[in-house]
């Protein structure tokens, strides 16, 4: 590995670890870090401090970096499967199935009352067997087309069909309903406490080893499915796994975070900007690091208090993540190409 890798990943390493302090500090009560330390070992059982740090803020953050990180996995995943810079998580409708799920449970009042099942671990549900159904449908279309372009356009009509679904049950829901749908896909990291964490972390960390174990056949990949198979790349099972990994992934985050927006399309663009190299073994454990990174910081800048106070997640990794897109764009270049 470059050196220049090395010293991306090491200070990327210091900047999460410094963005996931400042994550157990900050918040409506200031805790210092000695406090935060207590809290954490042991010395500061039993009291105020330890159970705002134990109960709230470090689930958060360990939620925060599981979701960027696995959101940016699915990003590079699909931009390196699809050789798109502009796919990202949604790409294969998978957000808008978990969508779908939710809008089943809160929104459809008239269908056997499955609106009452609304809690947090019934909507958790919901999205991952909506992202789940569409990720089935997605590879039942790839066992039958088995071509890349085929597959991303049957990916943007499932995701406008559910789409266009939700867009029904928004009219004929409650009022109140219709809110709680809006605030859930605004997105955040708040709702995971520390008895639902393993189930957020198991199947993330799954599919995160997953994406490293798929490095060497990214590469083959990048150059052509073609160039794979003649390097002796199992190319159909290699696109399935990736598709499998990207649904796991995305379906999971979704389910327990709602629908956060642009990370994965944007934090593989500025992994390749920090790194410069299009080489996957590089390239993806600085795309993780990147994905954590960025989502720390996000979710802190909403809790500083006067700066983003009131603020969605969705927001702020919009307003981050939106230039990075639109300067991709703009300059028609690669950041992955090697100095």
């Amino acid at each position: 590995m470059p050196a220049r890798a090395w010293w991306t990943i090491i200070c990327l390493l210091i900047a999460g670890c410094l963005l996931f302090l400042l994550h157990l500090c900050i918040g409506p009560v200031r805790i210092a870090v000695p406090d935060v330390f207590a809290a954490l070992f042991g010395s500061a059982e039993n009291t105020s401090t330890s159970l705002i740090v134990r109960s709230v803020r470090l689930p958060e953050a360990i939620t925060a970096a599981l979701a960027g990180s696995g959101l940016a996995a699915c990003g590079l995943l699909m931009q390196t499967l699809f050789r798109n810079p502009l796919a990202g998580p949604s790409v294969l409708g998978l957000s808008s199935g978990a969508s779908l799920g939710v809008a089943l449970l809160m929104l459809a009042v008239p269908i056997g009352g499955l609106s009452a099942l609304a809690g947090v671990i019934s909507l958790s549900v919901g999205a991952f067997v909506g992202s789940m159904a569409v990720l089935g449908l997605i590879m039942l279309a790839d066992r039958r087309m088995g071509d890349g372009v085929a597959l991303l356009i049957v990916g943007l009509m499932i995701g406008y069909l559910c789409s266009a679904l939700i867009s029904v049950f928004q009219v004929s829901s409650s009022a109140g309903a219709l809110r709680g749908f809006v605030l859930w896909g605004m997105g955040s990291f708040t709702g995971v406490t520390p008895d639902r964490l393993a189930w957020l972390a198991g199947p993330v960390v799954l599919g995160l080893i997953g994406s490293l174990w798929l490095v060497k056949p990214l590469n083959a990949l990048m150059l052509g499915e073609a160039y794979a198979a003649s390097s002796g790349v199992a190319v159909q099972p290699t696109r399935r796994w990736i598709m499998w990994i990207t649904g796991l992934l995305a379906s999971t985050v979704t389910a327990f975070c709602g629908p956060i927006a642009f990370l994965g399309l944007a934090t593989p663009h500025v992994a390749r900007g920090l790194c410069r190299s299009s080489d996957h073994t590089v390239l993806m454990p600085v795309t993780l690091l990147c994905g954590a990174v960025l989502a720390l910081f996000c979710d802190l800048l909403i809790k500083l208090p006067g700066v983003g106070a009131g603020i969605p997640l969705n927001a702020v990794t919009s307003l981050l993540g939106a230039p990075v897109v639109a300067w991709v764009l703009w300059s028609g270049k690669r950041w992955a190409r090697s100095t």
